[in-house]
């Protein structure tokens, strides 16, 4: 299914920038309501859960829609499940898969999270603490997909899960503690190749074989969605039949009824939001070198193209009269020559130009395609700029501020000065 990125039209870039300053990230409701269906929608034969990764942008606004409209959550650090249980989630609608297993998870589990081991020492700290519990097992299952390599979590190159051929040793420490193994949890990374997929699935069915207690299979999220033209987002109707069919086929063949899990972050909010700025400078280096634009963004709100090379949509809403378009570099506004917003696909050390409309200092910029891994993973404070507003675009038509910007004071209220 393709959804392109959201974006505002002029006048709405011109009110909000009155209202609240640049820059700002902005929500669509509709966006989110819509890919939230969607995914609620997914092939399923035996049940389903839709957890959120929160990681992809965690504000309360997001949490509490997404909770009202029944799906549940992935959690990726126990500061994010505390995050939750402030905002009154239950804890039996949180699922906890980190790199560093929080002191606290025996009191989480209590209060009803369920926690994924993701290491062989994470199962040996859960069946010391809580012998004889629930748990979940994630396991590296030799195959990965994504964009970059920084984006595929599975394979020989990544850390996360349980190598799938250590687990006879997860059996022995399973049988040691007297632990349930409830769910079987992989994630391969934010390709969505549906090959990788469906092979990862099987994979994931001979891992159930291994432990007779699960009833549950996540195989987390990462799929694919475009942002730029030409890009081609995953259907989830498409990806997920196959593996439908095939938990269809285990159940005929064991008579175990798997509920399934997925935990998409990027599908839900990627193409759910933007980054409303200002172009407040201009520059080039001569006939043979570029013309550059500078905005009061960058690095700052949207990392993603200084860190992989990822590629935004950009509209520049031109004052000028009879505008005619030019190659452009678009950069960021902190002193840090990685601070690109059109860095060459894959490749954030190499530029390529976009064909913008020219502009005059002081128009709008809409960077789109930035709900996902934006608002969540700045460089936050480089430069000591504070964290940008963020406000969502109710189906209403009205605008709702939720998170203010960051004063100076807050950015050093933590610092000690005497």
């Amino acid at each position: 299914m393709e959804s392109m990125p959201f974006t505002l039209s002029i006048d709405q870039a011109k009110v909000i920038r009155s209202q609240h300053g640049t820059p700002v990230y902005v929500y669509s409701e509709a966006a989110l309501r819509a890919r939230a269906a969607e995914a609620l929608a997914f092939p399923h034969s035996f049940g389903l859960t839709v957890r959120y990764a929160m990681k992809a942008a965690p504000s309360a606004f997001i949490l509490r829609l997404f909770h009202n409209l029944g799906l549940h959550f992935d959690a990726s650090s126990g500061y994010e499940v505390r995050r939750l249980l402030m905002l009154g989630i239950p804890g039996d609608r949180i699922s906890l898969s980190t790199q560093e297993l929080p002191e606290d998870f025996p009191e989480l589990y209590k209060l009803g999270v369920s926690v994924n081991a993701c290491s062989l020492h994470q199962l040996e700290r859960f069946g010391k603490a809580l012998p004889g519990g629930r748990v979940g097992l994630r396991f590296n299952p030799g195959q990965g997909s994504g964009g970059t390599n920084r984006t595929n979590v599975g394979g020989v190159a990544s850390s996360f899960g349980i190598w799938h051929e250590y687990a006879a040793t997860a059996q022995e420490i399973v049988q040691k503690y007297q632990l349930q193994v409830f769910r079987i949890h992989t994630h391969i990374g934010s390709g969505s190749d549906p090959a990788v997929w469906l092979k990862v699935a099987l994979l994931s069915l001979n891992m159930v074989r291994l432990f007779p207690d699960v009833t549950v299979l996540n195989m987390g999220g990462g799929y694919k969605v475009a942002r730029m033209p030409g890009e081609k987002s995953t259907d989830l109707q498409t990806v997920g039949a196959p593996v439908r069919d095939s938990i269809a086929d285990f159940a005929s063949e064991t008579g175990r009824k798997l509920h399934f899990e997925i935990e998409p972050g990027t599908y839900l909010l990627a193409t759910s939001a933007g980054v409303l700025s200002t172009i407040q400078d201009m520059a080039d280096t001569g006939p043979q070198g570029y013309a550059f634009v500078k905005l009061d963004t960058g690095m700052t709100e949207i990392l993603r193209p200084s860190l992989y090379g990822a590629q935004h949509p950009i509209e520049v809403f031109s004052s000028l009269p009879n505008t005619r378009t030019r190659d452009y570099i678009v950069v960021g506004h902190c002193c840090e020559s990685g601070d690109i917003l059109t860095p060459a696909p894959g490749d954030p050390e190499m530029l390529a130009p976009r064909s913008l409309p020219e502009p005059a200092i002081g128009d709008l910029c809409w960077i789109g395609g930035a709900g996902a891994y934006c608002a969540a993973m700045p460089a936050k404070n480089y430069n000591s700029f504070p964290e940008a507003a963020e406000v969502v675009l109710l189906q209403s038509g009205a605008t709702k501020l939720i998170r203010r910007r960051q004063s100076l004071q807050q950015i050093m209220q933590n610092e000690i000065l005497d």
